[in-house]
């Protein structure tokens, strides 16, 4: 399968299974839900390398700290690796800033997700930092796929979605309240 913007998103209806530390601030939880939940959201899904890393948790730490702006624009995130939710649970119980998680953390054992989102490097078994926004109707809108090192830059992400919903043509560089091309 290959990922193309301004086609769905793939793997909408694949099942997934989500680590929830959200559920009474405290307790994690193991569900499984798929992206197709989400239909009417916006989604922010995205992808990181490998758990109990150097640059991944400061990348989660800042997409948990913005999702107060997430859910301002009327749109959920959701991070993945292809580590198990074990893991997940494990790494967030060791890690001071990662304890406090609000967000759902997919683990893609089965690298279903990734390879759809195309996202995997099939040599080293995980995903490389790929981000994805998808739109209230499940069609893919923009991603960016960065090398293992490099870290993403969250306000970058809120800024094209807020783009992405003017439904208007925007200029380089544009930034909320600036005008938009007629």
């Amino acid at each position: 399968m290959s990922v193309r913007v301004g086609q769905p998103a793939p793997g909408l209806d694949l099942a997934l299974r989500v680590y929830d530390r959200t559920k009474d601030g405290t307790d994690q939880q193991f569900q499984d839900l798929k992206l197709s939940d989400y239909n009417g959201k916006w989604v922010c899904l995205y992808f990181y390398p490998l758990d109990f890393t150097f640059v991944c948790p400061t990348e989660i730490v800042a997409f948990d700290k913005a999702l107060g702006e997430f859910k301002d624009r009327d749109a959920v995130v959701l991070t993945g690796s292809t580590d198990s939710v074990f893991s997940h649970k494990g790494w967030c119980d060791s890690h001071k800033e990662l304890g406090q998680l609000k967000h759902l953390m997919i683990g893609d054992t089965s690298h279903e997700l990734s390879k759809a989102y195309d996202v995997l490097d099939c040599t080293k078994g995980i995903a490389y930092r790929g981000v994805y926004l998808i739109d209230p109707t499940g069609v893919l809108r923009w991603l960016a796929v960065h090398d293992l090192g490099v870290g993403r830059n969250v306000d970058e992400v809120l800024r094209v979605l807020d783009a992405l919903q003017t439904d208007k043509l925007c200029p380089c560089n544009w930034k909320p309240g600036q005008s938009t091309l007629n």
